[in-house]
């Protein structure tokens, strides 16, 4: 059984919840592909039929895929995506399983937290030098803030999926 799935035994109330917000997100991110898609053909047949290639598109691909990404945080800690071994907790007792998942989710989001804060304080550092790309001349800050966001939403999501097994009822 998946962290998620024993989490989510007696969590119905929050599953509406996440469900609409990992629609949205996925809907979001799954459009940011789609457009990268575009932008990249465009590109190549710009590039090697026309000899045009799209100004600015090597830019435009790192901003949405950075995009892509970050959208996609929230959805994998709701669908609890992230990549785990199990080499040693595969094999503990049943009692210790809860306290193991608030414990990870604890550092988890611990972890988010850190990385949230600090690409707050990034953007503000490159908004302070009025950071933008080379070509296009996008400013970089709203991007690292929007980063920051979506990070900061992550860990809002690991740490209540966290409380949520530290209360879970048992079964």
């Amino acid at each position: 059984m998946s962290d998620v799935d024993y989490i989510a035994q007696d969590n119905k109330a929050a599953s509406a919840i996440a469900r609409g917000l990992r629609l949205v997100l996925t809907l979001t991110a799954g459009l940011l592909l789609m457009a990268l898609m575009g932008l990249t053909v465009f590109d190549v047949i710009g590039r090697y039929l026309l000899n045009a290639p799209v100004k600015g598109a090597s830019e435009l691909s790192e901003l949405l895929l950075v995009a892509t990404v970050f959208l996609g945080l929230p959805v994998v800690c709701l669908d609890g995506g992230h990549v785990t071994v199990d080499l040693v907790t595969k094999n503990m007792p049943k009692a210790i399983e809860r306290p193991r998942l608030f414990i990870t989710g604890v550092i988890s989001t611990a972890v988010l937290a850190v990385i949230s804060w600090r690409l707050f304080a990034y953007g503000d550092q490159v908004a302070s030098y009025n950071l933008v790309t080379n070509s296009l001349r996008l400013p970089v800050a709203p991007v690292v803030w929007f980063c920051a966001v979506f990070t900061a939403i992550a860990a809002l999501i690991t740490l209540a999926m966290a409380l949520a097994m530290l209360f879970k009822r048992h079964a």
